[in-house]
Order: C-alpha cells, then structure tokens, then sequence
C-alpha cells in the first residue's frame, strides 16, 4: 500500500483530470456519434448498440488488470502506466471510431471492421484506465479521505460531459462529415493532454515490499460471494434493473430527439449538456438530503423522479410537443442524479470489511450488465418494432414505456433491500465460505 499521508488538494484536482479525461472520451461516441449513424447514415440501431456496448463486454477484465498491476509496477509505477496505456487507447478510439462510421454507408463490411477496431480499443482504453485510476485514488485517499476524493472526481466528470457536449454541437454546426470528423480530433486531443497532466507526477513512487500482490480476487470469488448472500443477490438483480432502465436510453435518447421533433446535430447533441447539468444540479442537493433522510428514501426518490421523466417523454412522441420532451430530459437527469448518488452510497454499505473489493467488483459487475443489456435490448427492440409497425417512431415509443416499467420494478425490489441483514448474514458465513472468497 501506498503511505497514509493526506492527501492534497492539487492531487485530488489531478485525479479528478484523469477521470474527466476519460469521460470527455465516452461523449462523441455515446452522444453523437450514436445520432449520426442511426439517424444521417441509417444504420441500424441494433449495429450502434452492439458497438456501444463492446466496452462493458471488456468490463470482466479490470479485476485481471488491477491484480496483473499489482504485482507488476512499470518503472517502479504500479497504476501510472496503465493509465496512460488506456488514455492513448480511448483517444485512438475517439478518433477512428467517425471514420469507421462513415465508412460504413460505402463499403459496409470495411466500414465495420474498423468500426471493431474503433470500439474495442476504445473499451479496453476504459477498462484499463479506470481500474488503475480508480485504484490510485483509493491508495493515496486512504478510508477518510475516499470520499471527498470520489467528490470531486464525479464533479469534475460531470461537468466535463456537459462542456464536452456543449462544444460538440457547436463543432458541428453546420453538420458536415468533415465538422464531426475535426470535433473528433479535437476533444480526443484535449483529453490526451488533461490525462497527461493529471498523471504527471502524482503517483508515488513504490517499494517492492510495498505491492499487494499476494492477494487478489477473480470474478468467481464475486459471483460466489454474492450467491452466498441473499440480499447482496437481490441488490445486484436491483441495480441490473435500474441502471438498463436508467441508463439504457443512452443510444436512443438523440435519435429520438431527431425523429419526433427535426433536431440537428447541434440540437440533439445539448440533450446531453441538459440531462448533464440537471444531474450535477442532483449531485449537489443529494448531500442535503441525505442529512435529513436515508439513503434508501433518497434512491427511491430519484427512481420516482426519472420514472416522470420517461412517462413525459413517451407523451412528447405522442403529442409531438418539444417542451414537454425538454421537461422529460430535466426530470431524468435530476432523477439519474439522486439515484447515483444515493446507490452508490447504498453499494459502499453492501460490502464487509476484508471483502470490499469483492463486494464492489460485483456491483461493477452488474453495473456492466445492465449497460449492455439496455443498450442491447433497446436498440433491437427499436429496429424490430419500427419495421414491423412501419412507424419509426413507434420503436422508440414502446422501448421508453419498457424503461418506465423497469423502473417501476426496481423501486419495487428497492423496499425488499436491507442492509443490516445483509451484514449478518456475511457476518455468520463459516470459515470455509471465508476462505473461498479469497485467493
């Protein structure tokens, strides 16, 4: 482990650079790009989601990553290299990824294959990257300060989507093939250089005696761990549900906006910065809340509050009324908010001491799950009920009325959850069920 020292400000802002780094990179793909070939290039929603979803495919590797790390430093660097290593692979998949696609409506078969290359450098970027940054901010945090460590990553990431996204649409305003391919240049260019300026120097330097490399955990000590514990079972079928319905409107969202109002490029692409600043807006009051009611009332809140979102815009498609789709966007942003927030929190409770990292390994787990599973499911769905119905329209329809419905679900299974039953019954596993946890 690296020494308890406090950490400072500046090193808390440098963290902070790496993960806005990385998100800056997530934008034009799952914002734009995602419009551009459903919508301009006509290619098929299911294609895009698939695509979209190649990263959370890669997900199983961080636990392999974050062990090889640690037994492996580089120049006697334990996370700094791999962070570097997935920054340059997310930027090339920035990059490449608006060839890729372009390609695509000339030469499909080529077009694809770079596309391949384009989203699965891109998703081994991110999975490496986060692992080790991730890794890093808990190392140099220590238990007390984790949290205002994580603070100000999340705000930093938030609020780089929102710039990223605002100046996206004004890159590509008027939409040209030329103006998304030089918007693509820039904002990978720009996060390369954050990165780098967030790595430099930040890590400290570590003595062999000092990796933490006889323990570490695999995916079959997580399942294990979580089929042992009913609630921690629960909980993890709770957050699959939620996040594909939170968050699995993320390649539909804009397409949409296109189909049932004629928004440009431009237009479309703020949806982001809207849905972006209403959640920093969540963010913030979350805290507040959380003073004055639990965490659990606080979660079922944000699930209540994107839930109307949802339902507000199937009626915008419905009634083709713009300001009541803007008014859907503000409640789901200020809905996703307040459920991330206060679900992160519940996850850090839904863990044991000397099985955190297990615990946390499979919520990120289900959290990978759920994105490809929305994604997925949504842009199949879409593509399957627009040809049968012949209404383009209809597939968006009926896949946000299903977001809805899974809320609905998951605030249901969100009652069952309780964390002090959880705690005894890790509390009481027998010592056999101990040592299989751990390698």
């Amino acid at each position: 482990m690296l020494p308890k020292k406090e950490i400072r400000l500046h090193q808390r802002l440098q963290l902070g650079l790496i993960h806005l780094a990385v998100a800056m990179t997530l934008v034009p793909i799952n914002s734009t790009l995602n419009r551009v070939m459903i919508k301009e290039l006509a290619i098929s929603a299911t294609l895009v989601a698939v695509l979209a979803s190649l990263p959370y495919l890669f997900s199983p590797i961080q636990v392999a990553i974050g062990s090889f790390a640690d037994r492996h430093p580089l120049f006697g660097k334990h996370r700094t290299p791999y962070i570097v290593a997935g920054l340059l692979l997310c930027v090339l998949g920035v990059i490449v990824s608006p060839y890729a696609a372009f390609a695509m409506a000339e030469n499909f078969w080529g077009g694809l294959a770079l596309g391949l290359v384009a989203f699965i450098a891109w998703g081994m970027g991110y999975n490496l990257s986060a692992v080790s940054y991730l890794s890093l901010a808990s190392e140099m945090s220590g238990e007390k300060g984790r949290s205002r460590t994580v603070a100000v990553m999340f705000f930093m990431m938030i609020t780089s989507i929102i710039l990223t996204a605002i100046a996206i649409s004004r890159m590509v305003d008027p939409y040209t093939p030329q103006a998304v391919l030089r918007a693509f240049w820039v904002v990978g260019l720009a996060a390369l250089a954050l990165g780098l300026l967030g790595v430099f120097r930040l890590e400290p330097r570590r003595e062999a005696d000092q990796a933490s490399g006889d323990v570490h955990y695999t995916w079959g000590n997580m399942l294990r761990a979580v089929l042992g514990n009913r609630q921690a079972a629960y909980f993890f079928w709770y957050l699959i549900i939620l996040l594909a319905a939170i968050l699995g409107q993320d390649i539909l969202l804009e397409p949409f906006g296109a189909e049932a109002f004629g928004m440009t490029v431009r237009e479309t692409t703020r949806i982001t910065a809207i849905w972006g600043g209403c959640m920093l807006a969540a963010l913030a009051a979350t805290g507040a809340l959380e003073s004055r009611t639990n965490k659990r009332s606080v979660a079922r809140w944000g699930g209540i509050v994107a839930l109307a979102g949802f339902i507000l815009i199937v009626a915008s498609g419905v009634s083709r009324e713009l300001p009541v789709f803007y008014a859907g966007i503000v409640l789901l942003g200020t809905g996703t908010g307040l459920s991330t927030v206060s679900n992160l929190s519940l996850m850090l409770d839904m863990t044991t001491e000397g099985s955190v990292g297990l615990f946390i390994g499979a919520w990120g787990m289900a959290n990978a799950i759920s994105r490809l599973l929305g994604s997925v499911m949504g842009g199949a769905l879409r593509d399957t009920i627009s040809q049968a119905t012949q209404d383009p329209l209809a597939g968006y329809l009926i896949v946000f009325s299903l977001m809805a419905l899974m809320l609905l679900a998951s605030l249901w299974m969100l009652r069952q959850i309780n964390v002090r039953d959880f705690r005894q019954r890790a509390q009481t596993m027998g010592v056999v069920d101990r040592a299989a946890l751990i390698d």
